[in-house]
């Protein structure tokens, strides 16, 4: 049975843990060939290790997103230990404090906007020539509700950052459509990982997540995982400037 990956070589950051792990770990088991990116290099060498100890192909490549070196680094490392780039999950992340934004210090701002949104634009301006030396490829971008369809107290960096990316998204996938490159946001829900914060281990705060989804519950990471496989798989093949809901229903949850 062919898989949805065969081959493909494939950029994924924040590849240490939550989301970016379990994509990394869905996509090699689907025959991708993978660049690894992340800050935590020990935690990075280990999602590395699962996938070569099962036979998949991957490389690890320690460094920071907001970086444009870095993300010039990481296609480098596709084309001279994969042969060129065929897609890439730009999925790298910062909350922030939590401020208000009347209390937000500027260079607060700064960071979670360079995290979130600039951070996309270095990777998709290392990345777009070297899909489109291949004939086209898959960029997909992790965005969120928040900043889409709803926020919460406290996330207006955040929010500003994430809604931003869905405009950089749209951009790249008209500009590039041409060249056989497609480029999508993926807008998760509230998904057990680290930035959930403490709702992994206060029954209270994980209750009043998983309220706000139609489904009442938070997501795995691999659910997660599964529609990022899609969105850079040819099953998306005529997908394209989207933003991709995979949100529990968080969007239409209104009790």
């Amino acid at each position: 049975m062919t898989k949805l990956l065969d081959g493909k070589a494939i950029i994924i950051t924040g590849a240490s843990s939550g989301i970016g792990a379990a994509t990394a770990l869905r996509c090699a088991r689907e025959g991708a060939r993978l660049v690894l990116g992340g800050r935590d290099a020990a935690r990075l060498r280990t999602i590395e290790g699962q996938i070569t100890q099962s036979g998949g192909h991957a490389v690890a490549v320690t460094g920071d997103v907001t970086d444009p070196a870095h993300a010039a680094r990481l296609v480098e490392t596709a084309q001279e230990a994969h042969g060129g780039l065929d897609g890439a999950f730009n999925n790298a992340g910062a909350v922030g404090s939590g401020a208000t934004v009347a209390a937000t210090a500027p260079q607060e701002w700064d960071r979670v906007l360079a995290t979130n949104l600039t951070a996309a634009f270095h990777a998709a301006r290392a990345q777009i020539p070297a899909l489109a030396e291949r004939g086209g490829g898959a960029l997909v971008f992790t965005g969120s509700f928040v900043g889409y369809t709803a926020t919460l107290p406290g996330m207006g960096a955040y929010a500003a950052a994430k809604a931003g990316l869905v405009g950089l998204c749209q951009a790249i996938a008209v500009e590039n459509g041409e060249q056989g490159i497609r480029a999508n946001v993926l807008m998760p829900g509230g998904t057990r990982t680290a930035m959930a914060g403490d709702a992994l281990s206060n029954p209270d705060t994980a209750a009043f997540i998983a309220g706000l989804h139609a489904l009442k519950r938070m997501a795995a990471p691999d659910e997660i995982a599964g529609a990022a496989l899609f969105l850079l798989s040819e099953m998306a093949s005529f997908v394209t400037g989207s933003a991709l809901l995979a949100d529990g229903g968080n969007s239409i949850a209104k009790v």
